[in-house]
């Protein structure tokens, strides 16, 4: 019984590395994140059905990506919806968990200090976007559902489109069914919808005018 239950789990990993292969979009530097690209695709749209919805990135070059951020599933969402690898800031408490900063490392995911000494990660955003790299965040800095007090906008976002020239892409994530839950909402099914506003050129705005115009397009 215990050999049939290893082989099944054998067969089962090496069914889902093959459909992962085959799904993969994006190409993230390596054969197994880029698999797990495939999963991450196929998890949005078979178990959250998120409609076929793809961000206006340019083939090539720097980008900012930002949304709204109401639970765990929002990272995998802005993943399927890209057909380039996003490089994603992230708080460095959840960057360091065990296991998974094997996968964030993979993934190039910048953490952030939030303890007021988030410079750091700031300056590797700026070095990934004149790489020509897509940078990802959540300039809530952390989950705010409508139903929260309001929240403003952490800066750097702003600061990054002015400092590179990027263009900011910002996405409204929806219908998430476990809103405010961070691990359980990639498990658990939905019906998720993403609405894609107009894309915002850093053009000699100012850091304010940029941070209200993201807030019009990530909040209702």
């Amino acid at each position: 019984m215990v050999w049939l239950l290893l082989l099944l789990l054998v067969v089962g990993i090496i069914v889902l590395a093959r459909l992962g292969q085959r799904a993969a979009q994006a190409d993230w530097g390596g054969k197994h994140i880029n698999k797990i690209d495939g999963l991450v695709r196929l998890l949005c749209q078979y178990l959250h059905h998120l409609p076929a919805t793809r961000i206006p990135l340019p083939e090539q070059g720097a980008a900012i990506v930002v949304a709204n951020h109401v639970s765990g599933l929002d990272p995998l969402l802005l993943v399927a919806a890209s057909e380039r690898p996003l490089r994603f800031l992230i708080a460095r408490e959840e960057y360091e968990r065990p296991v998974l900063n094997r996968l964030f490392k993979a993934a190039g995911c910048i953490p952030v200090d939030r303890t007021g000494k988030s410079e750091t990660a700031l300056r590797q955003a700026l070095k990934a976007l004149k790489d020509g790299e897509v940078i990802a965040l959540f300039p809530h800095g952390k989950i705010h559902l409508d139903s929260d007090p309001p929240r403003p906008l952490k800066g750097g976002v702003a600061r990054l489109a002015s400092w590179s020239g990027a263009t900011i892409y910002p996405v409204r994530i929806d219908d998430v069914r476990c809103e405010g839950q961070v691990f359980l909402a990639p498990f658990i099914p939905s019906h998720t919808r993403l609405t894609l506003a107009e894309p915002i050129e850093p053009d000699e705005q100012t850091v304010s005018s940029l941070l209200h115009a993201i807030k019009v397009s990530i909040e209702r």
